[in-house]
């Protein structure tokens, strides 16, 4: 129980802290949430090309969000699925 309640007061802190960046990755995760349970209500013809596009936005304010709270490993990950995706998104636009 004590996990839980230390979980509540670093999120309190949290958004003490930076309200702003909060705000976004929460933003951010309701995103990828959403993206998530489209891709899964829709396979197997999902909207790939609309998904790409919210999804990529997603990652983009995840990557500020790392970079403004000093967190290497996040940055490197949401930089690295915002390049990948965008790739995809890329490819989807070639073949139409």
């Amino acid at each position: 129980m004590k996990y839980i309640s230390n979980t509540i007061i670093w999120i309190q802190n949290d958004f003490r802290s930076h309200p702003f960046r909060f705000v976004i990755e929460f933003f951010a995760w309701l995103i990828t949430i959403g993206c998530s349970v489209v891709m899964a209500i829709t396979v197997p013809n999902p909207p790939l090309f609309e998904l790409y596009i919210v999804w990529i936005f997603g990652c983009i304010l995840y990557t500020w969000a790392a970079w403004t709270r000093g967190s290497f490993g996040m940055l490197a990950n949401y930089i690295a699925l915002t390049l990948i995706d965008s790739v995809g998104l890329y490819r989807i636009i070639l073949t139409g």
